[in-house]
């Protein structure tokens, strides 16, 4: 009871941050020769991208209001990065249960998932900004309670303590996820969509890989109780930068349809968009079955004999390798053949899979999660762009919401399959058999979707 209260208060606060008066974004304007910021009419983006290099690396970060949220997004998923490198050295550490690893991500699975396609629904009919700072602020208070739990809750109570956190957690990354995604598609034209989610994703990636090696280090130094500090002051910076994104969203009273209605023409229009069926089921099943990051506290203590140190390393691989990709991305053409270089990626996914789960040595382990990572990034560049350019701007928070339940499927729901299955059939064959799995799933995928095998380059379609 006291979690749905939480969450009650952080979903009605969200009006406290709401700007001054205004819609969209926000731009320079002079008074008494000093530049300040005025909420912007309708249609500023397209007169800001006509001062605006579209070409240009950086044309996206020269938006005042997405460099706030590239900045909230980047301290946010440190903060993110460190609780789940904690959690699961902790957890592990209590209970030296492989499974109890698996359901870590099955007890933050069953909430995002869950409230998912609600949490669409409100993110198309309310400020997507004053949600996701709602969401935030209840991720903050559980960022909050992990530090204080081993002071007021019983030793042999703290493991179901941290489970209910994370299922608060779940809930809360549940309204974060559509609310922030559609947030980011709002903030800047929509010709400068690729750029703008290669900036997004390389920051969350950077962010990625620096979070886990921040994470192990201070547990290392400190233990659970310097970590979550760091882990809670870095949300409230977050917090603050989204507060700082002066931005209203535009809400279409022909768009508030009553909410089984809203619901079922999210899920309608992505079934329709064969291209985007089929690249959430080729991420939701390669990284279900190929994905390892949950069993990777069993391979620093058991296997690679690294401590809290060497799984920060661990987790921080994946993502170097997608920073070093998202930067590439930034600077080359659009893919020629998009099709096939989301099937040979993902297939590169699996095969680093098989590989990191057959490896015995820590320069190698750590070397073949750095290509994982960047195979992965183009799966995720290719799926986010597909999804902001076929998606009308008024479905975006519903369609984010479709994507969020896959994207919470392959990782969560994988982590608990992961746990489940090195329980069974031990840690390294259950990983090897994932990757095998990965491989299978991207031939099923090229034979049986051919227009997502052909799809060329992506900035030839648009939202109808």
């Amino acid at each position: 009871m006291g979690c749905e209260r939480g969450l009650l208060l952080s979903l009605g606060i969200w009006t406290v941050f709401k700007p001054a008066g205004g819609r969209g974004s926000m731009a320079p304007e002079t008074r008494g020769g000093k530049a300040e910021e005025r909420p912007l009419r309708f249609g500023v983006l397209e007169t800001m991208l006509a001062t605006i290099d579209p070409t240009a690396p950086t044309a996206a970060m020269r938006i005042p209001g997405f460099r706030r949220f590239v900045i909230g997004l980047f301290t946010l998923t440190i903060a993110i990065q460190i609780q789940g490198t904690v959690v699961g050295w902790q957890i592990y550490e209590l209970t030296h249960d492989k499974l109890a690893l698996g359901l870590i991500g099955l007890a933050e699975a069953v909430p995002f998932i869950g409230a998912a396609l609600y949490a669409g629904h409100v993110a198309d009919r309310h400020d997507r900004r004053g949600v996701a700072l709602a969401a935030m602020t209840l991720l903050t208070a559980c960022a909050a309670a992990l530090l204080v739990l081993p002071t007021v809750v019983r030793p042999g109570m703290l493991q179901l303590a941290i489970y209910a956190v994370i299922v608060t957690s779940g809930l809360g990354r549940s309204f974060l996820m559509p609310a922030r995604q559609a947030l980011a598609a709002e903030l800047v034209p929509r010709e400068l969509y690729g750029n703008a989610i290669a900036w997004r994703s390389g920051t969350w990636q950077l962010a990625a890989v620096l979070g886990p090696a921040i994470g192990g280090l201070l547990y290392a130094l400190g233990g659970p109780t310097l970590a979550y500090a760091a882990d809670v002051a870095l949300m409230v910076a977050g917090l603050v930068a989204f507060v700082r994104i002066r931005h209203r969203s535009v809400i279409r009273r022909e768009h508030t349809e009553a909410i089984m209605r809203s619901l079922a023409t999210g899920i309608r229009f992505v079934w329709r968009e064969q291209l985007i069926v089929g690249a959430l089921s080729l991420d939701l099943f390669s990284v279900l079955f190929g994905g390892a990051t949950a069993l990777l506290p069993v391979f620093a203590e058991d296997i690679l004999h690294v401590g809290p140190q060497g799984l920060g390393l661990l987790r921080a691989a994946p993502a170097f390798g997608a920073v070093v990709t998202s930067v590439l991305i930034a600077y080359m053409p659009p893919f020629r053949r998009t099709g096939r270089v989301l099937l040979r990626a993902t297939a590169v996914f699996g095969l680093t899979m098989i590989a990191f789960g057959l490896s015995t040595t820590f320069a190698a382990s750590v070397g073949v999660l750095v290509l994982s990572g960047a195979a992965d990034m183009v799966s995720v560049f290719v799926r986010s762009t597909l999804i902001q350019t076929l998606t009308p701007t008024h479905l975006l928070g519903r369609v984010s919401a479709v994507n969020a339940i896959f994207v919470g499927s392959s990782n969560e729901i994988g982590a608990f399959e992961s746990g489940v299955t090195a329980k069974l059939f031990g840690t390294v064959p259950s990983v090897v058999l994932g990757g095998m799995a990965t491989l299978l799933v991207v031939t099923v995928t090229g034979l049986r979707l051919p227009a997502l095998r052909k799809l060329g380059r992506m900035d030839t379609h648009a939202a109808g």
